[in-house]
């Protein structure tokens, strides 16, 4: 094996796993949103772009026998890097928008594969030691692209949009900057990345016996003691949440007279992308913190299912004030994105715990996966509510959907 120094790739690594991610997430609705497309349409369509990640355990085992996993990293990099290109040919050139969707689809499907492919190739790359040691770097510089995508790209959008006044324009090129990045990322990783023993392909495995194998995790997956309730606890977690994801940013951007709070995309960038991105880290930090050393997740299920629930409050006083003063939309929507952090990690560990097992990596790619599936479909139709009932009351939808989770937990199965 070549040695190469972790801190040579890990940091990028995991920078390349999460600004798609973002990219495809939260900048394609900004980008929508501001290309005027409607909020029933953006969030069906985008809600849609989970489905990569949804479907992801099906494909991962395939992952594992063609190829390496280095040569499926920079090979999907390249791929993400492509679609941010024909993302930023299609916004100014005239096309539907339905074509640019086409590349976030792209975009999606390499991200999902390149989770896959860094994942495994972290714990080939690394010794144990090396692999305790970095969990928490990759963990940082995966937040950092999630700071950069929803802020530093936000703020940048915005300044050429006000300085270019073409919004289509201003957007191609930060798109086009994407795909310089990955492109980028493609060849310093083809350079750099180590050339581990174990990384290579698997011709003695044949697909009939990935596709038994998997079988037998599948099975063994739904016999899993405490399943029904396991399950509506990963699909309704984040019932609230998933809705409220699509709609934040076009409420804050849309105008007064539509019952928004008409931030420029600057302003978005500055209060949702950065106050509310590192709000959501620190959250999300002390989340961690309080599980691992003051009493485990049984003792913090229900106050960090809390702080999911009742920082939403925020957005029905925004609904319903308005109000002027970025401090204050700034503020509420930190506070919000803290809560969403400190109780996400409840989430996070109990996937953890409830995967634990002989199949314990396979298990947790399917938790994921029904993860990804309660957010999707609330998501894809959290537009069209919208319309239907306006903003206010559709703040208060998400409180409402926020509750069933409240009569799953009891029927939890904790171990610690």
């Amino acid at each position: 094996m070549k040695q190469r120094t972790p801190w040579a790739w890990i940091p990028t690594l995991y920078f390349a796993e999460g600004l798609p991610y973002v990219a495809v997430m939260t900048i394609s609705v900004v980008l929508y949103k501001k290309l005027g497309i409607s909020n029933a349409d953006i969030a069906l369509y985008t809600g849609w772009l989970y489905l990569p990640w949804v479907i992801k355990p099906f494909w991962s085992p395939f992952v594992d026998l063609i190829k390496t996993k280095r040569w499926w990293i920079y090979t999907m990099q390249l791929l993400i890097g492509a679609g941010m290109a024909g993302v930023a040919f299609t916004i100014p050139a005239g096309f539907s928008w339905q074509a640019s969707l086409a590349f976030f689809w792209l975009i999606a499907f390499s991200s999902a594969t390149h989770d896959i492919a860094a994942d495994g190739f972290y714990m080939l790359g690394l010794s144990v030691r090396n692999q305790a040691f970095f969990i928490g770097i990759r963990t940082i510089f995966y937040r950092i692209a999630t700071v950069t995508g929803q802020g530093l790209l936000l703020l940048l959008a915005g300044f050429l949009e006000t300085r270019t006044g073409q919004i289509p324009y201003a957007w191609s090129i930060v798109f086009l900057l994407l795909a310089g990045v990955f492109v980028g990322a493609c060849a310093w990783h083809r350079f750099i990345l180590p050339l581990p023993a174990d990384d290579k392909q698997r011709s003695e495995v044949s697909p009939r016996t990935i596709l038994l194998e998997f079988g037998k995790t599948f099975v063994a997956f739904f016999r899993k003691d405490g399943i029904v309730p396991a399950l509506l606890f990963m699909l309704t977690y984040r019932l609230g949440e998933s809705q409220l994801v699509k709609l934040a940013s076009p409420f804050l951007l849309d105008g007064k007279e539509k019952g928004g709070l008409a931030l420029s995309t600057a302003e978005l960038g500055m209060a949702y992308g950065t106050v509310g991105a590192l709000s959501l880290i620190l959250g999300g930090i002390l989340g961690g913190i309080v599980i691992s050393r003051a009493g485990g997740l049984r003792r913090w299920i229900w106050p960090m299912a809390l702080s999911l629930f009742i920082p939403n409050i925020v957005y029905v006083y925004l609904a319903y004030a308005l109000p002027d003063n970025l401090m204050i939309i700034t503020t509420c929507v930190g506070f919000e994105q803290f809560g969403y952090g400190f109780g996400f990690t409840a989430y996070t560990m109990y996937l953890m715990l409830f995967s634990d097992g002989a199949y314990k990596t396979s298990h947790y790619a399917i938790c994921t996966g029904f993860m990804a599936l309660g957010m999707m479909l609330p998501g894809m139709v959290s537009g069209w509510i919208q319309e239907m009932i306006g903003y206010p009351s559709f703040f208060v939808w998400i409180l409402l959907s926020s509750i069933p989770v409240f009569f799953v937990i009891p029927f939890l199965k904790i171990k610690q």
